[in-house]
């Protein structure tokens, strides 16, 4: 928050008469103005709302109560001698009134005479565009991880709950993308439930993030379940990663790493590009984000424009987490022209953030079809790599089919040669489906699974890799040129 503060401070030594705050912690960017106010020697400082009125000034306390435009009045007839900065609180929902309208008009030129300011604060944005060059507006960002530690500190010293440093850095970590007002009120239930606060609470924390992605109508908090233990093959993918998520500690940034950007994933369906997504959250410990393309396209031109700055605020204000596009080939693999251009103006909106992001967000993208793909998409510097999921070989495939066997049924003892041989082309996905046909069929007669109820569902199921093999081989012939590594 140092650079918010050193910005906002600029702005009150520069004389800027109509500063328009967007936030929703009033409390907090009090504690701040009061703070700037301190270092700059500024010795009044007074709130108004429509309910108590003034507050700050011990002759005028309680004025102006449910009266705009006399407070407007009253910071209008402050003298220069003792400079005052004026904090007035959801002043959105008198804004278009055209007599206050006309006030504020007149307050940014008459301020600029003095050492007084206005400022607006509120959840919302200035409605009226006839005042959009007089007003500087700038956002509150949430709590950075330095004032979340800070804060869960205090609370824990409170509280004589015992917090390690570790637990204590756990928790600031999980509380990113959470408002000061919502870690209180998370820690308030944990005290409440267990007395003291600990790591106990990010299970907490998590659900609490959950409720603030569910308001968003594009992203999708996704809880995942899978691990990379439940993965057969693809053990270069899987060593990668590994070393990514190194690249997010403090040790790495010291050492001079950049936080890891991404990934795409590209093969055909049922290789185990979803399931990797789901598993890296569940191995990092970091919320999955599941973004939806078709919702960011809005029927409202520029629109959606706006929904995608929004969709990427939301998801910095949750990092460190990870991003999902899932079919990214679906959302931006269309004609422009049948859009009138909206597809590519937000794609150039993800490439740029993509390109130039420091926060902590690991975006993964799917695709099944790279022929659809922009070529501005698969550019160096927009993912850190780019990997290609054949069909999984002999060793791959048995050691999917042993997962899903282990997994279903524990205690199965028959050979899988046989099966291996027959499932040449068989996706990970389909190699499951055939445990589950085989299953049924066991099932059916009331016995355990055995060899040949696997040999008849894998002889009854026709692979992708047959019906789609021109798809298949132009993806084979595509990665064969090196444009992306194996992930096997």
């Amino acid at each position: 928050m140092d650079s918010w503060s050193r910005n906002f401070e600029l702005l009150i030594k520069s004389r800027t008469p109509l500063i328009w705050i967007r936030t929703k912690e009033e409390e907090r960017l009090y504690k701040f103005i009061e703070q700037s106010c301190k270092k700059l020697n500024i010795k009044r400082l007074v709130s108004w709302d429509c309910v108590n009125g003034i507050k700050g000034v011990l002759n005028e306390n309680g004025k102006f109560s449910n009266n705009p435009l006399g407070v407007l009045n009253w910071i209008k007839e402050q003298k220069s001698e003792l400079p005052t900065i004026l904090l007035v609180r959801d002043f959105h929902k008198f804004y278009d009134d055209p007599s206050i309208s006309r006030t504020i008009k007149e307050l940014s030129s008459s301020l600029r005479e003095t050492n007084n300011n206005l400022i607006l604060s509120s959840h919302l944005l200035p409605s009226s565009e006839e005042l959009d060059d007089l007003i500087t507006i700038i956002n509150l960002p949430l709590p950075n991880l330095s004032e979340l530690t800070a804060l869960i500190k205090k609370i824990a010293v409170n509280t004589d709950s015992d917090l390690s440093e570790q637990d204590l850095n756990e928790l600031a970590i999980a509380s990113s993308g959470l408002s000061e007002t919502k870690v209180k009120q998370v820690t308030a239930r944990a005290l409440t439930q267990r007395g003291k606060i600990s790591k106990d609470d990010i299970k907490d924390i998590l659900e609490e993030k959950k409720q603030v992605i569910a308001r968003s109508e594009i992203l999708e908090f996704f809880e995942s379940k899978s691990a990379q233990n439940d993965i057969g093959g693809l053990k270069v993918l899987k060593t990668w990663l590994k070393q990514r998520y190194r690249a997010f500690s403090k040790e790495a940034q010291e050492y001079g790493l950049p936080i890891p950007k991404g990934v795409l994933l590209v093969g055909p369906q049922g290789t185990g590009k979803s399931l990797t997504a789901k598993s890296i959250s569940q191995s990092w410990s970091m919320p999955l984000l599941r973004l939806d393309v078709g919702r960011l396209f809005s029927s409202l031109v520029g629109s959606s424009e706006a929904r995608t700055r929004e969709t990427i605020s939301r998801a910095e204000a949750m990092s460190p987490c990870i991003l999902w596009i899932d079919e990214i080939d679906k959302g931006f693999g269309g004609d422009a022209r049948s859009d009138g251009g909206t597809s590519q103006r937000v794609l150039a909106s993800l490439l740029t953030w993509m390109a130039e992001k420091e926060s902590a967000v690991f975006v993964i993208a799917t695709a099944n079809a790279i022929d659809k793909l922009p070529a501005e998409l698969l550019r160096k510097g927009r993912f850190d790599e780019i990997f290609f999921l054949d069909l999984p070989n002999s060793e791959e495939r048995l050691s999917i089919l042993d997962l899903h066997l282990k997994k279903r049924r524990p205690g199965y003892n028959f050979p899988l040669s046989t099966i291996i041989d027959r499932t040449g082309g068989y996706s990970g996905a389909e190699l499951e489906q055939a445990v589950i046909e085989g299953m049924h069929f066991s099932f059916s007669e009331n016995r355990e699974l055995m060899e040949k109820d696997l040999i008849k569902a894998v002889s009854e199921l026709v692979p992708l890799s047959r019906t789609a093999k021109e798809q298949i081989d132009f993806l084979k012939e595509w990665s064969s040129t090196g444009r992306a590594r194996s992930a096997s």
